[in-house]
């Protein structure tokens, strides 16, 4: 007997379950052209918000892409997911007024790289489309005893996600484009639409036909972010192994590694005599034309592209050494900072705030529990590292797992549309870990490249000192096995910045260090990869004395030198805008024939 309930089905098709057909033998999969057709949708499927046409889409169309959302599975079989067709225009005019509210709230809060780059983007097309459609969730559909959703809630709401990508797929097959708007008050929406209280808004749709389709999304052709590489989102029976199918899992350490080289000859070449041609002295902006020619050499093109927007990645962790008295200040100052960090509140959020860059907290080993809020990234190893006078701060695997944090953490950001990154850090008793790694990779003495941090007497400096010669009589680190140093002496931040640097050489995007936390990472990071260092701009000479000796050791200029021993990425965010304005110049500054302004005889 039919089911009374299910109506006709559109998109009937053979039963899926019923095996191989019996007399060819062949599977139930598609046949190849057929195939291709599916992964073509996919392939095509685009957030669409430019170019669509006023041409009303027929009921008939608009009924096909509702009944392949309403195929979409959900748990339980549950359906809870609701579609509500919007053709009213003074309706969609209220709704568009609602999302212009909170997308101007949206842009006032961003950085000033960032808010030039939304501004250009078209973000709604509510009243551009013929129809708009809501997909909503009902989470009590189906009743208390619905399956798989007693202890997964939200699947209801993944189920109907589901269905918000099965009307996209279908929309594109018929050849209209959708667009997702999601700058609403959901309360607010839901309220305009007189949903029921118990209902939630999963998704506002923009659906019409288009003039063509992108061959990417506008987004990407925008700047605004890039597609991660399809390797980087796959992992073998559990997180962190990473592998695509049919392949031996991948070391993303190595992997990046391997992915970093030697800056472009050619290009660097080009920009060196760009800088000759263009109207001003020769050698006349100093050190800002080796800057301008390194970003060329850096990113393999002549001029190298804005090094904009630019985010300042802070890596919090606390240190073991600390119970070794090198520090007047408590361990709980490093959770108490992230939180004044994330918050706004500290001088780095001031400087980001100057330079227009964002700022991005990452705990990466703070011994606290930190609560989840908005700018703070979870990446904890451990909640601290171990005193390195008694062993070694971390095990081999906790130094890996630093230093591959770091290389997502810069991939990630990168992805997200950054094309400058920023180091910064936070730990108390972390210059202690940072003058013992400088002492490992460099052969510099004790005394030489320890410092005073934060501030400390001369009876506390005496033992910072001691301290350090300690660790280093106990370790005998040896400068060839960098993730070796990295375990016996350095915080967790240390590793996660070394592969944060790597991270940005192997994507050619410059990443500009603070002071002697930062040099210290950086000298891991040319001890794994040596050319990781032409994606390196110090961004100032830090007070410590340890941080001189990694400059001239690294062989990189400073571009500030101001005193400054805060740490946290102020002396890097300071030295942004004469990177950017390095390479503003050699793309923006005329040349003597393009002016025809004579040069020189």
């Amino acid at each position: 007997m039919a089911d009374p309930l299910a109506g006709p089905d559109p998109l009937a098709g053979p039963d899926p379950l019923a095996g191989p057909d019996p007399l060819t033998g062949r599977d139930p999969g598609y046949p190849a052209e057929q195939r291709d057709a599916v992964y073509r949708v996919i392939a095509e499927r685009r957030d669409v918000r430019r170019g669509f046409r006023p041409d009303p889409v027929p009921a008939d169309v608009l009924g096909r892409v509702l009944a392949a959302a309403h195929q979409a599975p959900s748990v339980g079989f549950s359906q809870p997911w609701d579609f509500i067709v919007i053709t009213d225009r003074a309706r969609r005019e209220r709704i568009a007024a609602l999302a212009a509210r909170h997308r101007d709230e949206f842009a006032a809060d961003l950085p000033r790289a960032r808010g030039g780059a939304f501004a250009a983007l078209k973000v709604s097309s509510i009243l551009d489309t013929p129809v708009n459609i809501v997909v909503s969730c009902d989470r009590t559909r189906g009743g208390r005893h619905t399956l798989g959703r007693r202890t997964q809630p939200q699947t209801a709401d993944f189920s109907s996600v589901l269905a918000v990508g099965n009307l996209w797929l279908a929309a594109r097959a018929e050849g209209l484009g959708v667009g997702w708007v999601s700058f609403f008050d959901e309360r607010e929406l839901a309220s305009e639409l007189g949903l029921p209280a118990h209902l939630e808004v999963i998704a506002y749709l923009c659906v019409g036909y288009v003039s063509r389709f992108a061959p990417e999304p506008e987004l990407a052709t925008a700047g605004w972010a890039r597609r991660r590489p399809v390797s980087w989102a796959v992992h073998t029976e559990e997180f962190g192994r990473r592998g695509m199918p049919g392949t031996e899992p991948v070391d993303p350490l190595a992997e990046v590694i391997a992915a970093i080289g030697p800056p472009d000859v050619g290009a660097m070449a080009a920009a060196r005599e760009r800088q000759d041609r263009m109207t001003k002295p020769r050698g006349s902006l100093g050190e800002l034309e080796d800057v301008s020619v390194r970003l060329a050499g850096l990113a393999g093109c002549c001029p190298p592209p804005l090094p904009e927007p630019a985010c300042v990645a802070v890596f919090a962790a606390d240190h073991g050494v600390h119970a070794q008295g090198v520090s007047p200040w408590p361990r709980e100052v490093t959770a108490q900072m992230v939180a004044n960090f994330v918050a706004g509140g500290a001088v780095v959020n001031a400087f980001a705030a100057q330079a227009g860059a964002e700022v991005t907290v990452i705990d990466i080993g703070v011994a606290a529990e930190l609560e989840p809020v908005p700018g703070l990234l979870p990446r904890k190893i451990a909640p601290g590292t171990a005193d390195f006078t008694e062993g070694p701060a971390m095990t081999r695997d906790q130094a890996v797992a630093a230093l591959t944090a770091g290389v997502e953490i810069a991939r990630d950001l990168v992805a997200a549309g950054n094309r400058c990154l920023v180091t910064g850090d936070m730990g108390i008793a972390n210059t202690t870990a940072s003058a013992a790694l400088i002492c490992a990779f460099t052969g510099a003495d004790p005394a030489e490249a320890t410092g005073r941090g934060t501030g400390i007497d001369a009876v506390t400096y005496a033992r910072k000192i001691e301290v350090v010669r300690r660790g280093l009589a106990r370790h005998q680190p040896d400068p060839a096995d960098p993730v070796g140093v990295i375990a016996a002496f350095g915080g967790f931040e240390h590793g996660a910045l070394a592969g944060f640097i790597l991270g940005a050489a192997a994507l050619r995007v410059p990443v500009i260090l603070d002071g002697v936390i930062a040099g210290a990472a950086a000298l891991a990071a040319a001890a794994l990869a040596p050319d990781a260092i032409a994606a390196c701009f110090a961004g100032h000479r830090s007070a410590e004395p340890g941080h001189a000796v990694t400059l001239s050791y690294l062989g990189l200029r400073p571009l500030v030198d101001l005193g400054l021993r805060l740490g946290e990425g102020t002396g890097a965010v300071l030295a942004l805008p004469l990177v950017q304005s390095a390479a503003r110049a050699l793309r923006e500054v005329a040349t003597f024939d393009s002016a025809g302004v004579s040069d020189k005889t």
